[in-house]
């Protein structure tokens, strides 16, 4: 309405629309608002709310045809034998061939979606598992450096009665915190994209505090699955060598 008739009211107007490669004039009755975000526009299209609706008995002269129809069920309704039975029912009152018409239901649309985004994660998950094995390369070479740079400090605990043990626990946690410290800037990252992305399209984001504690542990087990080798280089050095260290 405003592409047509910008601040004028539309009602009343005349408009020209396409029916069946024919232009027709039709008068503007009503002008409905559609409650689209954004993101829902974008994802039309762009043309989401560009639409026109036109009474049913306007379109039954000769040679109209349809390319969709939209059925709306009652709740409850078992919308697998609706669609059948209105495809049945369809291809026998107008004499369509069998197997001319398909139906899909929204739970159907839905499925679909799913699946295309299942893809999506699968493929942003292959992207994370790199970058977390990149990452984890990087954590056990500075662990390296750690160690070789405190070769001297770990004889001195060695020589004191600290234990293998005791300097294998103080290294791997070490590295998980490391780890976990990075995992923790990540989602605040995240999240904060996630915050503004959402406030430019008008849409809520979402953030689960038990996703959230779960990137957050699973940074810090690859911190310590990787700092296990270097953790291991300090637990069975031996003092006396780590003393003479320069």
């Amino acid at each position: 309405a405003k592409e047509l008739f910008g601040d004028a009211a539309a009602v009343g107007n005349v408009v020209l629309l396409d029916i069946g490669g024919a232009m027709e004039e039709f008068t503007v009755v009503g002008v409905y608002r559609a409650r689209q975000t954004p993101l829902e526009t974008a994802l039309a299209g762009g043309g989401g709310t560009r639409r026109g609706f036109i009474p049913y008995t306007l379109l039954t002269k000769p040679g109209d045809s349809f390319e969709m129809i939209q059925f709306f069920g009652k709740p409850g309704t078992d919308m697998g034998s609706l669609g059948a039975s209105l495809v049945n029912y369809l291809e026998k009152r107008k004499k369509i061939p069998e197997g001319s018409l398909s139906v899909m239901s929204a739970q159907e649309e839905m499925e679909t979606w799913d699946t295309a985004l299942a893809g999506m994660s699968a493929a942003v998950g292959g992207i994370a598992a790199i970058s977390l094995l990149v990452g984890g390369i990087g954590i056990m070479n500075i662990m390296l450096v750690s160690v070789t740079q405190r070769t001297r400090e770990i004889g001195i605990r060695k020589a004191l009665g600290a234990k293998p043990g005791d300097l294998l626990v103080q290294f791997l946690t070490e590295s998980a915190v490391l780890s976990g410290m990075g995992g923790v800037m990540g989602v605040c990252l995240g999240v904060g994209i996630a915050w503004v992305g959402g406030a430019l399209v008008h849409m809520e984001a979402v953030v689960r505090p038990g996703v959230v504690l779960a990137a957050v542990g699973f940074s810090a087990g690859v911190g310590a699955f990787f700092g296990l080798y270097p953790a291991m280089q300090a637990a069975k050095s031996d003092p006396i060598e780590a003393l003479r260290y320069e």
